[in-house]
């Protein structure tokens, strides 16, 4: 394909992309709303749930790296197109799934499809528009990686009325297939025409360092974070993730360079999105608790009452690109972090029954700071990739958000649990120990305790859990808060001036044999 059939086809590129990016970030968060219905119908424990929902993760954020690398040698439309046809059918086995061992099977199947989506879609879009309209369609492609996350918990809310758990994983297929299909006439198949080596031992050592990591950071609230397992595997990731950097160091065609981590655009920007992650996927996933365990609400109420955030971010986000137009990335990165930081800490006046125009405000705000940042941050980081490297430049820029998202489910689940036992145990005095060991468990299980008293007794139960709950979430929103706000401040520390985007010596550089317009962005100020 060549340029000009890609530059008329442009928008188009940008639709396919975009549903593809959306097909990937709704599968996180449909997931959530249908976590208690699966919990019954399943018999699932809380450790199966979170495992349900990081086995995912964990797979994605391992793979991310080497299969933006593949899909630079290979071609990112390849990469695309594999990724889908791996994610449908994973998704179709998955719905026939009769216990919790085997959805977590085909999760982490789906999440090696997504590990070749979200990079093929960034790089293709990046490789598709000129320099002047680059930053508007990364804009746009944040505001649909953000829309998605909001708007999967009403579709699944939508299913869930009428159908069973097994439906969240069946409406991908149409989709998927959608977008197989668009994308065969529309995308262009770009890729690094130098065809460089495969770097088999960074990518083994990446996954490998990654995945220990993220197992530890998920079991170590099951198992104890001092025990000799998470220690280990802290041990193992910190060994393999050092061990891949000196690889990288020494071999003459990286996977990743590390040296890219002396910008510190593409440093900051990475951190901002990792740390923004941590906060929104954790609140995500202790907020559709509240909704259904606390407040009673249906899994559709509860998936509705989230679409403030879904407006706010399509919104907010396309206007993100023309502020850093006018006054730079570093202000309008550390806006979006002290907004977002605000929205968390209004879960600390949350009670049982809080309104629900103060919990939307909640949910603007964080949308309205993620709106902001997400753009400048991604471009921060694609810009500081050489263009050829685009696969692996947009795989990192997707590695922040998984990582950031699976460290922040299980830190922030174990704080609500730590902070849920300590609530509501002076309340279980007049329980036997078997029921109160039981209820102090997690609010599910306390409100389960509850429907086998009577009376007076349930009623209690059930009021002191849903304090407890409400409690523990003020605090792991607040331990969010503080993490977000100090990224804000390393943001406003350490982000250089000036606008951070692809410059026009990509359109300089010689095209590649299938019409792709390589080259290396180039950051837009002094000091880039």
């Amino acid at each position: 394909m060549d340029a000009d059939t890609i530059y008329e086809r442009r928008w188009r590129i940008l639709a396919v992309t975009c549903l593809s990016l959306v097909l990937v970030v709704v599968s996180v968060s449909s997931l959530n709303v249908a976590l208690p219905t699966m919990q019954r119908q399943l018999n699932a424990s809380a450790s199966d749930l979170q495992w349900i929902v990081d086995s995912y993760a964990l797979v994605f954020a391992g793979l991310l790296l080497p299969a933006g690398a593949l899909g630079d040698r290979f071609g990112r439309k390849k990469a695309l197109q594999l990724g889908l046809v791996l994610f449908a059918v994973a998704a179709g086995l998955g719905s026939l799934a009769e216990n919790p061992t085997t959805v977590i099977i085909f999760r982490s199947l789906m999440g090696v499809g997504a590990a070749f989506i979200m990079p093929a879609t960034l790089s293709t879009i990046t490789h598709s528009f000129p320099a002047h309209e680059r930053t508007k369609a990364i804009a746009i492609w944040t505001g649909f990686a953000g829309a998605g996350g909001a708007i999967g918990p009403v579709t699944s809310g939508l299913l869930l009325e009428e159908f069973d758990w097994p439906s969240v994983f069946l409406v991908i297929i149409p989709f998927a297939a959608l977008a197989l299909v668009a994308g065969l006439w529309i995308v262009p198949n770009s890729k690094d025409p130098e065809s460089s080596p495969l770097d088999f031992g960074g990518a083994l050592l990446s996954m490998g360092g990654l995945l220990a990591l993220l197992y530890a950071v998920i079991e170590g609230p099951e198992v104890g974070w001092l025990s000799l397992e998470t220690l280990g595997l802290f041990g193992v990731a910190v060994a393999l993730l050092a061990g891949f950097v000196v690889w990288e160091l020494r071999i003459p065609h990286p996977m990743l360079d590390p040296r890219l981590f002396r910008n510190r655009a593409f440093s900051v920007g990475s951190l901002t999105i990792t740390l923004s992650f941590f906060a929104m996927f954790g609140m995500f996933f202790l907020l559709t608790l509240y909704l259904q365990f606390v407040q009673g609400h249906s899994p559709l109420a509860a998936g509705i009452r989230t679409l403030p955030m879904a407006g706010a971010l399509i919104l907010v986000a396309p206007r993100s690109a023309v502020l850093v137009a006018k006054v730079g990335s570093r202000p309008v990165m550390v806006a979006g972090m002290f907004i977002m930081s605000a929205g968390l800490f209004t879960f600390l006046a949350y009670a049982p029954d809080t309104d629900y125009a103060f919990i939307a405000l909640s949910l603007v705000l964080m949308a309205a700071g993620m709106g902001l940042l997400m753009p400048p941050s991604t471009s921060a980081i694609v810009a500081s990739v050489p263009a050829a490297k685009a696969g692996v430049g947009s795989a990192m820029n997707d590695l922040t958000r998984e990582v950031g998202g699976a460290v922040g489910i299980a830190v922030m689940g174990s704080v609500v649990s730590s902070a849920f036992r300590s609530s509501i145990n002076s309340d279980l005095g007049a329980l036997p120990a078997a029921a109160a060991e039981r209820a102090e468990e997690s609010i599910g299980a306390a409100l389960g305790v509850a429907s086998t008293l009577d009376g007076a007794a349930a009623e209690a139960l059930v009021a002191a859990a849903d304090s407890a709950f409400a409690d523990a979430l003020g605090v792991s929103m607040l331990v969010a808060g503080v993490v977000v706000v100090v990224g804000g401040l390393v943001a406003l520390l350490f982000m250089p001036p000036g606008v951070y985007e692809p410059d026009e010596s990509w359109e300089e550089e010689e095209a590649s044999p299938d019409g792709a317009l390589p080259g290396a962005p180039t950051p837009e100020h002094e000091g880039a």
